[in-house]
């Protein structure tokens, strides 16, 4: 055997074995870790205020606004949604909430969500227990559906779904609906038990860039049942119909 094949083995033997077996298994690590950051590893996180609008309400104008952000992997991730209500002309809070949940993705499209939920309206404070669904339907239904257990026991769940209908590139209508159940009645806070209120609108957005949308619509709402009826007993007009503007953003 010539001396050139002996040199490449006494090469190999130096780099791969004896004592730079511990560094190679080192180095190895580092590109394997180096590797998941890059390819799937990473923490990522996403802001929308999908709806901050003013609201005509049948004269009663009010603020809502409805955003949500999340921060985490492709699998898990760290989910907060806000919504609510201020009437400018009762000068109170119609509902204000806020949910903390933890997130993980179950198939391509739809993620399980629980956590809790807290209600900041006064008096109607509550703390909830929540478990739900957000994602994709077929044919490009975004859905949220979310069922809540309070401290006090009381059920209630909620549906919402949205579509976007691309007019252009830039000029985007988006029907909405959402549909709340009750499981129980419960008269102090205005609430029977079924269905308890319908919410319908549509929105036209024009967007100026991807992450900044002002918007146009009209919404109808409808409390159903019993709890029109506790909305009447309190002075209250149980449906509206509202020409809303806004503005929609994300980053």
């Amino acid at each position: 055997m010539s001396a050139r094949p002996l040199a490449g083995f006494a090469l190999a033997a130096a780099l791969f074995g004896g004592s730079n077996a511990a560094a190679q298994d080192h180095d190895m690590e580092e590109m394997r870790q180096h590797l998941k950051a890059h390819h799937g590893g990473q923490t990522f996180s996403y802001i929308e205020g999908e709806r901050l609008e003013y609201r005509s309400n049948d004269g009663e104008p009010a603020f809502l606004w409805d955003a949500q952000g999340w921060w985490g992997g492709d699998v898990n991730k760290l989910w907060l949604k806000t919504e609510g209500e201020y009437n400018f002309f009762t000068d109170e809070w119609e509902e204000a909430e806020l949910q903390a949940l933890w997130s993980r993705a179950v198939t391509a499209f739809f993620d399980f969500q629980a956590g809790v939920r807290h209600d900041f309206t006064p008096g109607a404070t509550r703390t909830f227990g929540v478990v739900g669904v957000q994602g994709l339907a077929p044919y490009l239904f975004e859905v949220d559906a979310a069922l809540f257990v309070s401290g006090a026991g009381d059920v209630s769940a909620r549906v919402e779904t949205e579509y976007e209908l691309l007019l252009t590139q830039r000029l985007i209508l988006q029907p909405r609906a959402e549909l709340s159940f009750e499981f129980q009645e419960l008269p102090s806070v205005e609430l029977g038990s079924g269905l308890s209120s319908v919410a319908l609108g549509g929105r036209l957005r024009y967007e100026i860039k991807r992450e900044f949308a002002p918007y146009v619509g009209v919404s109808w709402e409808r409390a159903l049942g019993d709890t029109a009826d506790f909305k009447r007993a309190a002075g209250k007009t149980p449906g509206a119909l509202s020409f809303v503007a806004g503005i929609r953003f994300w980053y």
